[in-house]
């Protein structure tokens, strides 16, 4: 029996240009934790902990679809690298919430400015109407992949 030809298995119009996007800020985010001395994960962890003020490695674990023993472990390694703390939780001794240290929320705050300095850079020939509606396509497009993407 023949072996058949092999194919190349590309996308064209928006969906290579999503595609595209969505490698470019993969890589971005890999440089990110490259240069703040995390991993990929232990980012996407921080991010966490950073949006939500204060988080149970529970509710963490469940978010980043991992174990709570692997976020015990990523936590640990965060807390050593002074960019979270564990905090007593006040209604169950045998809890605790993780958040960001004064350092973690510095490197935060870096890591924001850096890129929305980098997103406006790359942004200077849209017109601002035109960032507007790139804008709230973008934000569109993302709510009805997450809606698409949803397990029921």
């Amino acid at each position: 029996m023949a072996q058949p030809s092999p194919l190349a298995h590309t996308l064209t119009g928006f969906p290579a240009a999503a595609t595209s996007f969505v490698s470019a800020l993969d890589a971005n985010r890999q440089r990110i934790a490259q240069d703040a001395g995390v991993s990929a994960t232990e980012l996407r962890a921080l991010f966490r902990v950073g949006r939500s003020m204060s988080i149970t490695p529970k509710d963490l674990a469940h978010h980043l679809g991992m174990t709570t023993g692997a976020i015990t472990a990523i936590a640990r390694r965060l807390v050593e690298a002074n960019l979270l703390k564990r905090v007593d939780h006040p209604g169950d001794r045998r809890s605790l919430y993780l958040e960001l240290t004064p350092h973690g929320h510095d490197v935060m705050s870096g890591i924001h400015r850096d890129f929305s300095e980098m997103l406006t850079a790359c942004t200077t020939s849209l017109t601002a109407q035109q960032l507007t509606a790139f804008t709230e396509t973008l934000t569109s497009v993302a709510a009805e992949v997450r809606t698409r993407s949803a397990r029921p």
